[in-house]
């Protein structure tokens, strides 16, 4: 359980707390206008932002998971 302090809880306190932020700035963006998925190239973008999360997400738990052993 010492590992769990140390290790996973700061990787959900940072895509956690960080996702909030994340996906709060991209519901803001999508609000306002700013940007419009019909274009190909904005959907793009929107693409590469969520799989560029889920990319660093991914790889630091791998990481995290290949030092715990």
């Amino acid at each position: 359980m010492e590992y769990f302090s140390h290790s996973w809880l700061p990787y959900i306190y940072l895509y956690g707390i960080g996702g909030i932020f994340f996906f709060s700035g991209v519901y803001i963006v999508w609000r306002t206008g700013a940007i419009d998925l019909k274009k190909p190239h904005h959907r793009m973008w929107m693409k590469i932002f969520f799989l560029g999360y889920a990319w660093f997400m991914a790889i630091h738990g791998l990481l995290t998971i290949f030092a715990l052993r």
